[in-house]
């Protein structure tokens, strides 16, 4: 796991609403209007507008989708524990508990589970699509489509993995400092740690 969010300066200057200009400015006064206040991440991300906006269009895009708000953050949740992100996951877990779902359910989420089946399938699938890079099985597709998920709801499982993932990365490379309650996700090995190799399930060089 990275933990640069843990122990180290945010790489890249957060810029609040005040201080703000042009595009910036107009998205994150936007933000603050439709939440109430402007997360870090977004602060953040108005270093670069376009950025920004295209977060913000992908994310408005998708919430007026067919998948509805619990199930976007169920994946949301699962999607930020499998690529480490302290930032997301804190955030996500953050705003779903707001909204209403119910401890259990956000528990679940991190080992990409729930006791609905359907559900279940969708947030198995999310991760699969993260930890195959999207090249799933034949097996992987069928069995979201046994569970009796539509080809637009499976279209739009695999656009909400890419948007938290963005979100993900942003905040991992950037390093963002976290302004939600602490949640950690579990720890995970580097990809680039040797000693990693058989955890992964990689051959390492011969000798």
């Amino acid at each position: 796991m990275n933990t640069n969010q843990m122990d180290s300066t945010q790489r890249i200057k957060a810029i609040g609403p005040g201080m703000a200009k042009g595009k910036a400015k107009e998205l994150l006064d936007a933000v603050e209007k439709k939440y109430g206040g402007v997360p870090n991440s977004f602060k953040t991300m108005a270093n670069a507008p376009a950025v920004l906006q295209g977060f913000l269009g992908l994310s408005g895009t998708l919430e007026g989708g067919v998948l509805p708000f619990e199930t976007r953050y169920q994946i949301a949740i699962a999607v930020s524990e499998i690529n480490g992100c302290p930032y997301c996951l804190s955030a996500f877990t953050a705003i779903g508990k707001g909204a209403g779902m119910k401890d259990e359910t956000l528990a679940m989420c991190r080992i990409a589970g729930s006791t609905d089946p359907q559900i279940d399938a969708m947030l198995k699938f999310a991760a699969a699509i993260v930890r195959e890079r999207g090249a799933v099985t034949p097996e992987d597709f069928q069995k979201v489509k046994s569970a009796g998920c539509s080809d637009e709801e499976i279209q739009e499982i695999v656009a909400n993995v890419a948007l938290f993932t963005f979100a993900n990365y942003i905040n991992l490379v950037i390093g963002t400092e976290i302004d939600f309650p602490l949640i950690m996700p579990a720890k995970r090995p580097r990809l680039h740690d040797p000693s990693a190799n058989v955890l992964l399930g990689v051959q390492g060089p011969a000798t």
